[in-house]
């Protein structure tokens, strides 16, 4: 099973990703609500894999996937993203991250990006 950081500013948007993430197999191992705390987390924690909100306080999360690839380069980020920011997705994607995820998302969408992206599809 594997182990998933969920990492988004609003409480909502966690507790939705969560949901869907555990029904689909996930193991979710913690939560983030900025990208300060997504590197502190995810130095703890080592996650197989995190999904990544870009438009959070303190630390957005384009800054946050930089500090977590200087750590792990191997580490799968999958950013969350509203409709309207595809040239910050470009950005992630060119600075490592895996996939992405568009806000308002479906469930299967999102379970199929982040099994894609573990291998377990």
């Amino acid at each position: 099973m594997a182990k998933v950081l969920i990492v988004d500013d609003t409480a909502f948007m966690r507790k939705l990703l969560r949901n869907i993430l555990f029904s689909g197999g996930f193991d979710i191992v913690g939560e983030a609500e900025n990208g300060k705390q997504a590197v502190e987390l995810y130095k703890q924690l080592k996650p197989d894999v995190m999904t990544m909100d870009i438009v959070m306080p303190e630390m957005n999360g384009i800054e946050a996937l930089k500090e977590i690839r200087k750590l792990d380069p191997n580490a799968k980020v999958v950013m969350c993203t509203a409709v309207g920011q595809e040239q910050m997705v470009k950005a992630a994607i060119k600075l490592g991250a895996k996939g992405y995820i568009v806000k308002p998302f479906q469930a299967p969408k999102v379970i199929e990006e982040l099994k894609r992206i573990t291998g377990m599809s």
